[in-house]
């Protein structure tokens, strides 16, 4: 069922939660101020937030002091977890510093200090550094996404959002209708290869397997707005029935037009921040910080997709 926007602000308005927005993006990014995580949540209260995520795609809430226990428990409020493991990372499971509830997106190893410069985790790592959408990589796609801040590099180490919303709409309508039933293949080997990651001769043969590629439409329908998104992601790595590098351009291109300043918004992560996104309208990445050195300890919970989009 396609949801009108204004059923969504009608929806809105009145509820128990404060959302301020930025004057020239009012249906990108929200910001609340006025509810604590750690406590229960009525099916009312967790309705609203639902809806916000599907109108603002990014939603940031300040000063939420949770534990992991208190994360999960909130995430589930939206759908299962989708576990961290072998199709989404290098990690072994003895290496492993948090439970399989939790994606740990930090520069860290078990013991709690930066990983060395040449650890294929750091190199592997590293992708988060480019234009993604999570686990678009597999044959149903996440849906959201909720990282908390619990150690925050002093300099850099931002996180970008992109509205895939804006930045189809704004398209001409010649790429409009020649990107319509375009569909892609979707990996972690593409996104690693873009940084040299040698997959092959890091991982063995069944660790390979992990990371098949999986095809998904380039264009995609939030049902409950009826938007139509640009499904962008650096893990990328061919359009189907194109040849790579015709492939390779014509995605990097769309990257750069969808990565615009007008389409973006630069988080600068407080300690304590939780921010919630929607996969299915952002893209993201995170920019560079010294982490040889400082300790940024950030843990991401993924809400399962509930869609098969092939």
């Amino acid at each position: 069922m396609i949801i009108s926007q204004n059923f969504l602000l009608e929806k809105l308005y009145g509820g128990f939660m404060k959302i301020e927005t930025r004057d020239a993006f009012p249906d990108f990014v929200g910001f609340v101020s006025n509810i604590d995580l750690r406590q229960k949540l009525d099916n009312k209260q967790i309705e609203e937030i639902d809806l916000s995520i599907n109108k603002y795609s990014v939603i940031v809430f300040k000063d939420q002091n949770i534990s992991d226990e208190d994360q999960v428990r909130f995430t589930k409020y939206f759908g299962n977890i989708e576990a961290s493991g072998k199709t989404s990372n290098i990690t072994k499971a003895k290496d492993r510093r948090l439970s399989t509830d939790l994606a740990d997106v930090s520069n860290l190893d078990k013991n709690n200090k930066p990983l060395s410069q040449n650890d294929p985790r750091r190199i592997f790592n590293l992708g988060n550094r480019l234009w993604h959408t999570d686990s678009s990589f597999k044959s149903i796609p996440a849906k959201y996404s909720l990282l908390s801040a619990r150690n925050i590099s002093e300099q850099g180490g931002n996180t970008e959002f992109a509205d895939m919303r804006s930045a189809y709409d704004n398209l001409d309508e010649l790429t409009q209708n020649k990107i319509q039933d375009m569909v892609c293949e979707h990996s972690l080997i593409y996104s690693r290869q873009r940084l040299g990651f040698d997959m092959v001769k890091e991982l063995s043969s069944e660790e390979i397997k992990n990371f098949t590629p999986v095809e998904q439409p380039l264009v995609r329908i939030n049902k409950i707005t009826g938007r139509k998104v640009i499904f962008l992601s650096s893990h990328i790595g061919k359009i189907r029935d194109w040849i790579r590098p015709d492939s390779m351009c014509f995605i990097d291109d769309l990257i750069e037009y969808a990565t615009q300043i007008k389409f973006k918004y630069i988080h600068k992560w407080s300690q304590n921040d939780l921010v919630i996104w929607d996969n299915r309208q952002t893209m993201h990445r995170v920019r560079a910080f010294d982490d040889l050195k400082e300790k940024r300890d950030m843990r991401r919970t993924t809400v399962l997709g509930e869609e098969r989009l092939m």
